[in-house]
């Protein structure tokens, strides 16, 4: 149980579903956009490539406009606090915008527009959700608080192939509508119980700017561009080289899925639907391992963790190839996503720890997708031309070669910190 600065207990447990079912709102029209939305492009468009350039339109879109939306509600003040206001008003709009999707099926430019509009809206409120982890979850509590969130996005994917399998065919505009509902009643559910004008860290953004008031800087807002500069100009490179290791990561994490089809295909001899599914056991296995990787940081240390999980992570994918049957690559595949849950769990929660204030989690919470995002662009593409280099069966090798680049980097990143007296929960 943590407790606002006024004495009025939060409970972590209460907060953390709260989050966990906004984030699993949002997680699950995404899903479905992601795998229902190509087929109707493919209604208009014979190139694989303009259909996977429109489909990417979300991630450059989340690359500006996170930070930016992260960084404006760091910076709100109203009754209701700094985040709920943004939620209340965004995630209905994107609730109408996707629902209105398949209605607009039948003209391609409307289809994009509708798809540009919604990939807008949804990425605008994105970082604010997960913003309020930090806010009310004091730092030694975060990682199984953030665990919990990540096994709700998590299950996404299934509920996303459940309508996919079961409704999609028959009930196109239905499909649609579940996640939409989802969306809003969870919003509903959010606004009426939660009030992060009560949260410790919006207390400690008033309490800063009562401390400004009557100085120079009493009226200047903390801009995106200050937080990087800030991040960039500092000679403890720590939040620099970590921001750096969610790219890498990242980019090995996409690579590891988005390329597993052709290299099973190609490698394995399977058909494309048996490609497809080797990595649906590796997510149970990620599920599974979320909650207890996060108990084990908080007892040993994030960086501590997070590096032994990626050094599991490269391991499993070595030993996919060592063992290169289809049973090789799925058991592979099960421990990487199992190691690979120590990073994703904690290395937003080592970022939001960085934070030089609790003002500027939401800018951080965008600075840890673009990482995240810009890894998942790069990855799959430089390690496909490794494979080009190379052949398809070194495909899991070349991925736990970037993994073991991302080790080392939190290597550093752990070192810096050790030197300094900051006093982080790291």
């Amino acid at each position: 149980m943590s407790t606002t600065m006024s004495g009025q207990p939060t409970r972590a447990g209460r907060i953390t579903f709260l989050v966990s079912l906004a984030v699993f709102a949002q997680e699950s029209t995404w899903n479905l956009y992601d795998s229902q939305v190509p087929p109707l492009l493919r209604e208009h468009i014979g190139s694989a490539a303009l259909i996977g350039l429109l489909m990417g339109m979300d991630n450059l879109l989340g690359i500006f406009i996170q930070p930016w939306m992260g960084n404006r509600s760091d910076n709100t003040r109203t009754s209701w606090g700094r985040r709920i206001p943004y939620l209340v008003v965004g995630m209905p709009l994107a609730a109408l915008l996707f629902l209105v999707i398949p209605h607009a099926a039948a003209s391609l430019p409307l289809l994009i527009l509708v798809m540009f509009a919604y990939a807008l809206v949804a990425n605008s409120f994105k970082p604010i959700a997960e913003s309020l982890l930090p806010d009310f979850i004091p730092p030694q509590r975060r990682s199984r608080a953030n665990a919990a969130v990540k096994i709700a996005s998590s299950l996404t994917v299934m509920v996303a192939a459940l309508i996919s399998i079961f409704l999609i065919d028959d009930f196109p505009n239905l499909s649609f509508a579940i996640p939409a509902v989802l969306m809003v009643a969870s919003v509903a559910l959010l606004a009426a119980k939660l009030r992060d004008s009560r949260s410790p860290a919006y207390r400690t953004a008033l309490e800063e700017d009562r401390e400004r008031q009557g100085t120079a800087a009493a009226n200047v807002r903390v801009r995106v561009r200050d937080v990087v500069l800030d991040i960039v100009r500092d000679p403890n490179r720590s939040r620099l080289l970590l921001i750096v290791a969610i790219l890498l990561f990242g980019g090995a994490w996409a690579a590891s899925r988005a390329l597993m089809t052709p290299y099973g295909m190609e490698v394995l001899d399977l058909s494309r639907g048996e490609a497809g599914g080797l990595t649906l056991p590796s997510g149970v296995a990620f599920i599974v391992a979320a909650y207890p990787v996060a108990m084990l940081a908080e007892r040993f240390g994030r960086l501590r963790v997070m590096m032994a999980g990626m050094a599991v992570f490269a391991a499993g994918l070595v030993l996919g190839t060592v063992v290169q049957t289809p049973t090789g690559a799925v058991v592979g595949l099960c421990v990487a996503a199992a190691g690979a849950s120590s990073f994703l769990v904690n290395a937003v929660v080592v970022l939001w720890n960085l934070a030089p204030s609790d003002g500027v989690v939401g800018t951080y919470t965008g600075l840890y997708t673009v990482g995240w995002v810009g890894g998942g662009f790069l990855g799959p593409a430089v390690v496909g031309g490794m494979v080009d280099l190379t052949s398809w069966s070194l495909l899991l090798i070349h991925v736990a070669i970037i993994a073991v680049v991302a080790v080392l980097t939190v290597a550093r990143v752990s070192a810096l910190q050790r030197r300094s007296a900051s006093g982080r929960v790291l």
